[in-house]
């Protein structure tokens, strides 16, 4: 797949998985969508809960059912919000994109469909690692 061809269907992913967020506290909607080294996508979308510690990321949750689906090679990740500005990722989910892809590419795009294109390493330059 081109770039272009890969972005629009991570975007149209996310916009569509955001619908199904529950964050009825910070009432903040992620939609987050990714796809494999293989070409699968797979998306998530944040869960909260009201011990905030329960809470999961939208980045996270689709990583995690790629990797529940036997799919580590993380290639890109597509992050959107209904928001002005762009949302980068939390320190957890960049921990997490680095056990599986350091040099991962990340797309931030915001309400108006505009967009900023990072490397993880861009964002995170020094994971932690075993």
């Amino acid at each position: 797949m081109k770039k272009d061809e890969i972005f629009e269907k991570l975007f149209k992913e996310a916009k569509r998985i955001l619908r199904n967020s529950y964050a009825p506290y910070s009432n903040f909607h992620v939609g987050a969508s990714l796809i494999t080294g293989s070409g699968k996508i797979y998306s998530g979308t944040n869960v909260e809960n009201a011990s905030y510690g329960l809470s999961m990321c939208a980045e996270r949750i689709a990583i995690f059912k790629a990797v529940n689906n036997g799919e580590k090679d993380i290639d890109t990740l597509l992050i959107y919000t209904e928001t002005e500005t762009f949302t980068p990722p939390c320190g957890a989910c960049r921990q997490v994109m680095a056990e599986f892809n350091s040099e991962m590419k990340i797309y931030l795009v915001n309400m108006y469909g505009e967009y900023k294109e990072f490397s993880l390493t861009e964002l995170f330059p020094w994971n932690f690692k075993l």
